[in-house]
């Protein structure tokens, strides 16, 4: 029912921002919960942001805590994730996922809580 398709990675180098964007389509995701999800070579899937379906709360791993910042502008039914003062850590495949269900704040933060992934992309931070 609904189609997430990320853009906005690339390389950057360490200490840079990219803000990377993701957009629905099929259908309106302002009542959907979203998150951020990130996968580095060799490493499992972590969770990296999410946001609540009103926007008035939001969530980050301590990692990107004060770096990262996710927001959503429901008029054009797309969720941001700007990232400020990458590090080479942060370099990964980054995903967008929505959930469409209401479900407990604390499980935002598990992947396997969404039922809606975007196909990804690379970001790529230099030292």
């Amino acid at each position: 029912q609904v189609q997430l398709v990320e853009s906005g990675g690339g390389l950057v180098q360490a200490g840079g921002s990219l803000r990377l964007s993701c957009a629905a389509s099929g259908r309106t995701i302002s009542t959907y919960a979203m998150g951020w999800f990130r996968q580095a070579p060799g490493k499992e899937r972590e969770f990296v942001a999410a946001i609540g379906w009103s926007g008035g709360r939001t969530y980050y791993a301590d990692s990107v805590k004060g770096r990262f910042t996710i927001s959503r502008d429901n008029a054009k039914n797309t969720v941001y994730l700007q990232m400020n003062s990458l590090k080479p850590e942060d370099t990964a495949v980054y995903n967008c996922a929505a959930v469409s269900w209401q479900t407990y704040s604390s499980r935002l933060t598990h992947s396997t809580t969404y039922n809606y992934w975007g196909q990804g992309t690379q970001v790529t931070v230099s030292s």
